[in-house]
Order: structure tokens, then C-alpha cells, then sequence
């Protein structure tokens, strides 16, 4: 039929336009719809959704490495590493590696639990309550430290791509100050420059690792560099106090 034939049986050519039009839409892509396009990969979107995700973790399993070992003397001795298991927003189970002199290698457990703490100085040894404020580390607290710490990272940037344990992350960098790190580290000392690395993951932004590398303590030499390994995030995990805790 040709085009003047349509027109006189009534079909106006802006009306003929329009159909065209639809049906090469309907038609495009093989039938298939358009994809929506993925938002754009910003350093502001991946902290806002990787803090969320550290302020909704109700449990993990953690360790921290003193890579140089050069930090300042924990308990008299001289740390290697930290591991152990937390519990949103307050309760740890921590293991600490150390070297005390003339002992060698020794393992001290502490556990807190919201306002009560214990530690003992080998697997053998009795439990002794812990003054709470005397528990260097608050790791019970650690996503919600790290949620409130993520948006006062100063001079933050997107460093590149690296697989961790299998994993395609997202590494930032960024700088605070020591103090900015006390809801995390109760006993820090003020006043010295930290830098900070985070290894996220690029398709769900979850914190998988972070560096702290400068002096958190004034004992530590301004060459010491702290590694944080968080794992098994949101599974069940056992922090129970002590015996002593509850008496007979």
C-alpha cells in the first residue's frame, strides 16, 4: 500500500511516525530489554556501603600482626600477633602472641564482655580479672569503630585493585591521626600521623583487611605497621566469660 493510500484511509503521518518509532524499540536488542547501566564506581559510594556493612556486623573472627614488630610492649612483652573472635558491639575473645623474656614464647587470653574483663598469662593459668579500661584493645567494637571512622579518613583515595585470599578488593588510602583511633585502641596516644589502607571488596564492600601504619603508641618506632585480617563475618562464634565470672 503505498504511503497516499494510508493517509486517505485516515492515518496521519505524525501518527505513522509514532508507531515506527515504537516498534523499532520493541524490536532492538534482539527483543531483549535494555540493561540498566551499573552506577559509577565512586570512592564516596564504596566507603558509604562498606561502613554500613562494618556497622551491621554482629560477629567475626580477627587478627592483627605487628608486621615490624616495633610496637610499644604490651604487658611487658613484646607482641607478635592477635587473633581471636568478637561479638557486636562488646564482647572479644582475644589470643595474644608474645615474647616475654626469659619465658620465650607465651599465649595470653582475655576476654571482656561488656563491663567485665579477664586475661590469664598461659593456657594453664588461673583467670584474674582484668580492670575493663586496662583491655587495650576494644575489637568487641571494631565494626562500629571502623563505620564512624571511614567518613574522617583525610586525603582518601582509590589506590588500585588486589586480590585478597582469592577475593577482588578495592584498596583506599587515606590519613588520620592517632587519636581519631581511640574508640578502637583504648589506650592510644595523641598526636601522631597514621596511615591507613583498606582492602574492600569490589563487588560486595566488605572490609577484608586494613593497615595501620605510624606510631599508635609513643613506644612504638614510627616505623611500626599493624595489619587487621577480619573473616568469617555474621557466622556464630562462642565468647563465654569464665567460671570466675559467675562464682560457685
Amino acid at each position: 500500500m503505498k504511503l497516499s493510500d494510508v493517509l486517505r484511509h485516515g492515518l496521519s503521518l505524525p501518527v505513522l511516525v509514532m508507531v515506527f518509532l515504537f516498534l523499532a524499540t520493541a524490536c532492538g536488542a534482539s527483543g531483549e530489554p535494555t540493561p540498566t547501566p551499573e552506577p559509577e564506581l565512586t570512592l564516596e559510594r564504596v566507603l558509604e556501603s562498606a561502613g554500613g556493612k562494618l556497622a551491621a556486623m554482629s560477629t567475626a573472627k580477627f587478627e592483627m600482626i605487628d608486621e615490624m614488630e616495633s610496637g610499644a610492649q604490651f604487658f611487658r612483652t613484646t607482641l607478635k600477633s592477635v587473633e581471636g573472635e568478637i561479638r557486636s558491639p562488646d564482647a572479644a575473645r582475644m589470643l595474644v602472641d608474645v615474647e616475654a623474656p626469659a619465658m620465650g614464647f607465651v599465649e595470653i587470653e582475655i576476654l571482656a564482655v561488656k563491663d567485665l574483663a579477664y586475661m590469664k598469662f598461659s593456657k594453664d593459668a588461673p583467670w584474674l580479672p582484668l580492670p575493663i579500661d586496662q583491655v587495650p584493645f576494644n575489637f568487641g567494637g571494631i565494626g562500629i569503630a571502623l563505620s564512624e571512622l571511614l567518613p574522617i579518613i583525610r586525603d582518601a583515595a582509590i589506590t588500585g585493585l588486589e586480590s585478597i585470599e582469592g577475593v577482588q578488593t578495592i584498596r583506599i588510602e587515606g590519613n588520620i591521626v592517632s587519636e581519631e583511633l581511640s574508640d578502637l585502641i583504648t589506650s592510644v596516644d595523641s598526636g601522631h600521623p597514621i596511615t591507613l589502607t583498606f582492602w574492600i571488596g569490589a563487588v560486595d564492600h566488605t572490609l577484608r583487611q586494613l593497615t595501620i601504619a605510624g606510631k599508635i603508641f609513643n613506644g612504638d618506632a614510627p616505623e611500626t605497621r599493624r595489619r587487621v585480617i577480619i573473616r568469617d563475618i555474621n557466622l556464630p562464634v562462642d565468647i563465654q566469660l569464665p567460671d570466675i565470672a559467675t562464682g560457685p
